[in-house]
């Protein structure tokens, strides 16, 4: 599979590449407990304490495939899960390429000129079976 996802409609599969420049950003959760001399203790909050979000757009396409990718993040809701697939050379299960489970936190659609559109999303990594 390339980068990005699949989303079907009209079961037909079709394949969700966004733009160069994706955004990873990772921030780890941790409880601190701060005392009176300056002294901390720090523990990982949880069991998966990675907390993942990709900023990805679709600049510049046309109005059907942004109203594509918009139906199919509005059809999950924020609450259903979908594969998000990026690139990832440390990877030894499959190489070049990681799987994350995901859910779109957000998205917005602009109206850029005529039938060009652009749509940038955050999609949120998500630990469940």
């Amino acid at each position: 599979m390339a980068i990005g996802f699949t989303y079907t409609l009209d079961n037909t599969p079709t394949q969700a590449i966004p733009d160069k420049g994706m955004t990873r950003n990772i921030k780890p959760r941790v409880l601190v407990s701060q005392f009176g001399d300056g002294y901390q203790q720090r523990v990982a909050d949880g069991i998966n304490t990675i907390n993942e979000i990709f900023s990805i757009s679709f600049n510049n396409r046309s109005k059907t495939e942004v109203d594509d990718i918009g139906a199919f993040l509005e059809s999950k809701k924020a609450v259903a899960k979908f594969t998000f697939t990026i690139p990832d050379t440390n990877n030894t299960s499959r190489t070049g390429e990681k799987d994350y489970k995901v859910v779109c936190t957000e998205f917005s659609i602009r109206y850029i000129q005529g039938d060009f559109y652009s749509l940038t999303a955050k999609l949120q990594q998500v630990f469940e079976a």
